[in-house]
């Protein structure tokens, strides 16, 4: 994968970046890496979670969590098999449960048994491997730290890609969804990292809301990675393509609503229900006339039983 396609990306996010969100978010932007949500490998090897095919949204980057290595390799090369451009290994996760299967930013504890999982992974597959990662963990918050981590991964693994969530994860104090939003944020760290790794491909997120403030951090970073603004507001995305990449795209949101009839109708034939699909898009109109009314009628109306296209059509009608 060339790095210049590492220019942006739209973070994983649990329980919400799934295959009918990146279809949807894959019609917004031709250019931006989407991630799947955080899996993690016992889910996979179980069979408690199968691997969507990848035909038709590349670039996608398939996030793993764990710490075992042949489970990882195992998981990496059934990705590759299945058309993932990207593995991504979860050094972030602050949740309790993370902290009890000994997965996400507890690793931050253990750098030589992620370098290990990271070489496993290299093993067995032929595309990129990237570590999204915190700056810090409870009190072991310092440059050093986090210099010696990344530097200890890089010489025992090789691996070089990097995505730094800029705040630190607090174990002992916040749950996972304060953990995203009380702990400061320290963009600082990231830069010093790219002067001190300057042949690191080092990607930013946490607390970027515009695609103004991507454009910033792009002057001195190799990439920017945004979530939650996206998912509240997708038109963000819409614009990626050509103030990021330089692609000039125009996005009538009401036609690309319209064009994933098809997808809608081919996904409900194979018993998806249509709110699975239609509840990633409820934000697309944020800030338009009648953004409003067609958020509350889609809200209402498309988990009965009987929604389909219908419901959509009406929705459309509320916007002015």
């Amino acid at each position: 994968m060339n790095n210049y396609y590492r220019r942006f990306a739209v973070a994983p996010m649990l329980a919400l970046t799934d295959r009918h969100c990146r279809y949807f978010y894959r019609k917004l932007s031709a250019y931006a890496i989407l991630y799947t949500e955080m899996i993690n490998t016992n889910k996979i090897i179980n069979g408690k979670y199968k691997l969507d095919e990848n035909k038709d949204q590349h670039i996608v980057a398939l996030q793993l969590a764990g710490n075992n290595s042949s489970e990882l390799a195992y998981c990496a090369k059934l990705a590759e098999s299945h058309g993932y451009n990207e593995i991504n290994l979860n050094i972030g996760c602050p949740s309790h449960r993370a902290q009890k299967g000994y997965f996400g930013a507890c690793l931050m504890n253990n750098a030589n048994l992620v370098a290990d999982n990271i070489k496993a992974i290299y093993d067995v597959v032929n595309i990129p491997i990237t570590i999204k990662t915190r700056i810090g963990i409870d009190g072991k918050d310092s440059y050093n730290f986090l210099s010696d981590f990344i530097g200890t991964i890089s010489e025992l693994s090789s691996c070089i890609n990097f995505i730094f969530h800029a705040r630190k994860a607090c174990l002992l104090k916040f749950n996972a969804k304060k953990n995203r939003e009380i702990p400061p944020l320290n963009y600082s760290y990231i830069y010093n990292l790219k002067k001190d790794f300057p042949f690191f491909v080092i990607v930013i997120n946490g607390g970027i809301e515009t695609l103004e403030e991507a454009q910033v951090h792009l002057q001195y970073l190799d990439g920017v990675m945004m979530g939650r603004e996206i998912y509240k507001n997708p038109m963000i995305l819409s614009g990626v393509d050509d103030k990021i990449f330089g692609f000039k795209k125009t996005i009538n949101p009401i036609l690309l609503i319209k064009s994933m009839y098809p997808y809608i109708e081919d996904e409900m034939k194979k018993g998806v229900n249509i709110s699975k699909i239609m509840r990633h898009t409820i934000n697309l109109f944020k800030g338009l006339p009648g953004s409003n009314q067609w958020k509350r009628h889609l809200s209402e109306n498309i988990y009965r039983s009987n929604a389909g296209i219908w419901v959509i059509e009406e929705a459309l009608k509320m916007l002015k």
